[in-house]
């Protein structure tokens, strides 16, 4: 028999239930109700990082210690921070430490074969907190080579002219063209090598005029020397 609804009967709901809401994707697969109730959910924050650096030294001899001083802001202990060089393969890491109270950090390096690369710091990030690099320059190593100096015009082994304006070297085994960095003091120049010399026994290396002057060298004496 029909019994017609009565007005102590409730209405039908007016949304639907959820279950018969849930969006079908053009594949034909639904988020779910566990889907559903993660849209509604605050995403995590994740903290912007940044490295600071109060100390850097990025000219040692051989086998002595690099050391690379400084903080990772906003404050962030117990994480890690790595020193890194960029080498033929790309960037590998060269030593690492942790962080202490309030971010500071110190990392000790100590190369033991004299070259020249670019460095950085890298803090590799994690899950609440944002990844950070920082350019340090170059980390010039460098051995101690007797060196002269000498003058005047004429051709040059490797091509070209010298002239009193002519920055480079002359070395007996190095490659023409040879790039190194050379310290003296607290001055540095980055020259190639362009003629053959010294022929003076123990010496390694003939600075131009323009190379003396910008080193501030002597007439004979030590430099250092990244090849």
């Amino acid at each position: 028999m029909y019994v017609p609804a009565t007005s102590a009967q409730s209405a039908a709901p007016a949304t639907p239930p959820l279950a018969s809401v849930i969006a079908v994707t053009p594949g034909g697969s639904s988020p779910g109700i566990a889907g559903l109730a993660g849209l509604g959910a605050t995403p995590a924050r994740t903290t912007h990082v940044s490295l600071a650096v109060r100390r850097s030294d990025l000219n040692v001899l051989a086998s002595h210690t690099s050391t690379i001083a400084g903080a990772l802001h906003p404050g962030l202990a117990g994480r890690v921070v790595a020193l890194q060089g960029l080498g033929p393969h790309g960037w590998r890491t060269l030593a690492r430490t942790r962080t202490g109270r309030a971010g500071r950090f110190r990392v000790r390096y100590t190369p033991h074969s004299a070259g020249s690369e670019r460095v950085r710091l890298r803090f590799a990030g994690d899950a609440s907190d944002s990844a950070a690099r920082r350019a340090l320059g170059r980390l010039n190593v460098y051995r101690l080579a007797q060196a002269s100096w000498y003058g005047g015009g004429g051709g040059l082994a490797c091509g070209g002219q010298l002239t009193s304006a002519t920055v480079g070297v002359a070395n007996k085994t190095l490659p023409c063209g040879a790039l190194l960095t050379l310290r003296y003091g607290d001055r540095s120049v980055r020259v190639r090598v362009i003629d053959r010399g010294p022929y003076v026994a123990g010496r390694e290396f003939d600075l131009t005029e323009a190379t003396k002057r910008a080193l501030g060298f002597g007439d004979t004496g030590q430099v250092w020397s990244t090849r």
